[in-house]
C-alpha cells in the first residue's frame, strides 16, 4: 500500500485519479487552491492550499507520501495571469523541492500537448523531443511552457525522485470542466473556413488509468499521452451533434472572446488547433508502461456531451 498526494483535487480528473488509487488500497490526500467541490464520492482527506505557500508544506509534514501526483496545472484564463505563474511555475517548483526534502519516491507531473504548438509545419505525429512552438505566439501558454520545461530539467537533476511527465492530447469527458470539454458540449459551433484538421482526444478514464499506471510504474522521462486514432475537427463536431457555422479566422475569435464573457473562457489559442494539425505519438508511452486505452474516439466524443453530468 503506498500513500498519494494528489494536487488539483477541485476537479474531476484528480477525484476520478483518487478514487481509483483507493480502489487499489492506496492511501489517498488530496490539496487544491482552489475551494474543494466534490464530483464523486470520496472518502480521503483533502486541504485546500495554495502550491506555492507555507500551508502545502504543512500537508507534506503531517504525512508521509510515496508518491505525488502533481496533477493540479492552471488552465482557467479567467485567473489572473501573475496568479496562473504563481501557481504553475513557482507552485510547481514549491512541490518538487517539498518532493526531494520530504524523500518522496515518485513524482508525477502534468502537462499537456498544447505546449507544441498547432502550426502548419508539424511532423506528424509529434514526438517528445519536437521543440515547444506554443510559447512564440501565445503568452497564454507560456506558464505552462516554462512549468513543462522546469519539469523536464528536473527530471534529469533529481534522480532520487522518480518522475514522469505527462504531455496528454485533449482530454474530455462528461465529469471534466475543462475547455475543451465545455466546447464539444456547445450546440452551436465554429469552424474556420478552409480548414479542417486532425485532432485527438482521450477519454477522462483512460486518462485517469494511464495516470495510475504511470504512477505505479517504473518509468522515468517525459511522455506523450493519446487516446485511439484521430479525425477531422468536422467530424468530432458531428459526432457531439453541433450546428456547424462557417467563420473567417477574424470572425472566430471575436467568437471565443464573446462566449467567454457568459461562460466558460475558450483561450485564442484553440483557434491554431483548429486551423492547423497538432497530432502526437505516444508510442513510447504505450511501450513502457504497457498501457493501452480502452474508449475509441468516437466514444469518447459522444460521451463527453451526452452523459456530462448538469450538476458538474
Amino acid at each position: 500500500m503506498l500513500r498519494f498526494l494528489i494536487t488539483g483535487m477541485a476537479g474531476g480528473l484528480s477525484q476520478l485519479v483518487g478514487a481509483r488509487l483507493r480502489e487499489l488500497g492506496h492511501d489517498v490526500v488530496g490539496v487544491d487552491y482552489r475551494p474543494f467541490k466534490r464530483l464523486l464520492p470520496i472518502d480521503f482527506p483533502t486541504y485546500q492550499a495554495s502550491y506555492n505557500k507555507t500551508l502545502i508544506e504543512d500537508v507534506f509534514r503531517r504525512h508521509s507520501f510515496d508518491a505525488v501526483l502533481h496533477l493540479g496545472r492552471v488552465g482557467n484564463l479567467k485567473e489572473d495571469s501573475n496568479k496562473r505563474f504563481d501557481l504553475n511555475v513557482m507552485g510547481s517548483r514549491k512541490v518538487m523541492d517539498l518532493c526531494l526534502k520530504y524523500q518522496v519516491k515518485r513524482l508525477l507531473v502534468l502537462s499537456t500537448f498544447h505546449i507544441y504548438g498547432a502550426h502548419p509545419y508539424n511532423h506528424i505525429p509529434i514526438q517528445e523531443d519536437e521543440p515547444l512552438r506554443a510559447g512564440q505566439n501565445f503568452p497564454q501558454l507560456a506558464d505552462a511552457v516554462q512549468l513543462d520545461n522546469q519539469s523536464a530539467t528536473w527530471i534529469y537533476q533529481h534522480r532520487s525522485v522518480r518522475t514522469v511527465m505527462l504531455r496528454p492530447c485533449n482530454v474530455v469527458g462528461p465529469r471534466l470542466q475543462n475547455a475543451m470539454s465545455k466546447f464539444l458540449r456547445q450546440n452551436t459551433t465554429p469552424y474556420v473556413l478552409g480548414f479542417n484538421p486532425m485532432l485527438q482526444f482521450i477519454h477522462e478514464c483512460d486518462m485517469r488509468d494511464a495516470i495510475v499506471t504511470a504512477s505505479l510504474g517504473e518509468g522515468v522521462g517525459i511522455y506523450n499521452v493519446a487516446g485511439t486514432g484521430a479525425l477531422p475537427y468536422r467530424r468530432a463536431l458531428e459526432l457531439v451533434d453541433a450546428r456547424q457555422v462557417p467563420v473567417t479566422e477574424l470572425i472566430a475569435g471575436a467568437y471565443l472572446r464573446l462566449a467567454s464573457l457568459f461562460g466558460p473562457t475558450f483561450p485564442h489559442y484553440l483557434i491554431d488547433f483548429f486551423k492547423y494539425p497538432c497530432v502526437i505519438s505516444d508510442e513510447r508511452f504505450r511501450k513502457d508502461f504497457g498501457y493501452t486505452p480502452e474508449r475509441g474516439i468516437e466514444e469518447t466524443l459522444v460521451s463527453t456531451k451526452k452523459d456530462a453530468r448538469a450538476d458538474a
